[in-house]
């Protein structure tokens, strides 16, 4: 299970708005998804990024918007296999909220630049662009009054770019992130990309070196823990990784350093696996307790109300662990207290007028 903490004010409204909560609602909520591409400029590169909008027939007044990590595309948060129990997108809609899956551009159904004009600042701004088109109604049939930007991994770092340079979200889920990085994982795991042309599944693409994936066989030890994963789950993910671009690396590691992410302003909710190898560094055991992770992140983080959450025994994909249910769960009664579906922060529950 999940286990979270919460200071002051926060925790206040948590007991409160906690009561009868316990669950993601999953009624058979009528949605309607409609795959979307958006011609954007990233950083005056232009560029096409395509995702996905999924909007709830209860007519919600927000709509989450969610970034990839490095080797995914909008699949991660929205998962073919068993979706009634992977797919993250599918358990907000049926909470009531709209959602956007992107892909980062150069990944999945985005247009694909020379590889060294792919940065994760680029990426934000792209992003930013998707948000401005949801809130003034060209995206979809109705203009979105808020917005809860929700990040994993590299994503993550884009989303704290995107929050910082534009403040124009209400809200901010960061998963598979830290300040406190565990140096030796992540080295391991990034250390162990290679470039996509020599991979079998993109191999003959047109990808130019920049351009770089994971090595067969490999993501289960990166991203899962033993006991926490169903092995079709795994097979999955190999079949739809992704891509990522090196550019991509070096600027996104600046949305884990701070003082950047003390800019923020809104209220933000850092989930991340209590084994993940990338996020959680065993010396500090900043991921030993979810007190311990708030207590880590919270000098970073001073402007906003933050939460934090671990998913007990998960790696790096928390979407993907086979306790996946009770990560949704915890981030929809954080949605719902901060910014609800009607955009109305802090009622209790959701009203979907």
């Amino acid at each position: 299970m999940t286990t979270r903490f919460h200071l002051g004010w926060c925790a206040a409204l948590a007991a409160i708005l906690m009561i009868g909560l316990s669950s993601v609602a999953r009624a058979d909520t009528p949605v309607s998804c409609t795959p979307v591409s958006v011609s954007v400029s990233a950083l005056v590169v232009p560029a096409t990024m395509a995702g996905t909008l999924c909007v709830p027939a209860s007519a919600p007044h927000t709509v989450m918007v969610f970034v990839p990590g490095a080797t995914y595309n909008q699949t991660y948060w929205d998962f073919p296999y068993h979706p009634e129990t992977y797919s993250f997108r599918r358990a907000m809609n049926h909470a009531g909220y709209a959602t956007f899956t992107v892909d980062r551009i150069g990944s999945g159904r985005s247009s694909r630049p020379p590889s060294v004009s792919v940065t994760a600042i680029g990426q934000a701004d792209a992003v930013h662009q998707i948000i401005g088109g949801l809130h003034a109604g060209r995206i979809g049939p109705t203009a979105f009054s808020k917005i809860i930007l929700g990040g994993h991994s590299l994503g993550s770092g884009i989303a704290v770019h995107e929050a910082v340079l534009y403040h124009d979200i209400d809200a901010l889920l960061l998963t598979g992130y830290s300040h406190e990085v565990d140096l030796v994982g992540s080295g391991s795991v990034v250390a162990g990309f290679y470039p996509a042309d020599a991979d079998p599944k993109f191999a003959g693409k047109g990808y130019e070196p920049g351009y770089l994936t994971t090595r067969p066989g490999t993501r289960q030890d990166d991203f899962y823990v033993k006991g926490d994963f169903d092995p079709h789950v795994v097979a999955v993910d190999e079949e739809t990784k992704d891509v990522v671009t090196a550019t991509e690396f070096a600027d996104g590691l600046f949305g884990a350093l701070p003082p950047e992410t003390n800019l923020i302003g809104v209220p933000t909710m850092i989930v991340n696996g209590s084994k993940d190898k990338l996020a959680c560094n065993s010396l500090l055991r900043n991921c030993a307790s979810a007190a311990t992770l708030r207590m880590s992140e919270q000098p970073f983080f001073q402007s906003g109300c933050l939460t934090a959450d671990l998913l007990d025994g998960s790696g790096h994909d928390a979407n993907l662990a086979a306790n996946t249910e009770t990560y949704q769960a915890a981030v929809v009664r954080w949605a719902d207290r901060n910014v609800g579906t009607d955009g109305l922060s802090g009622v209790p529950g959701r009203s979907t007028g």
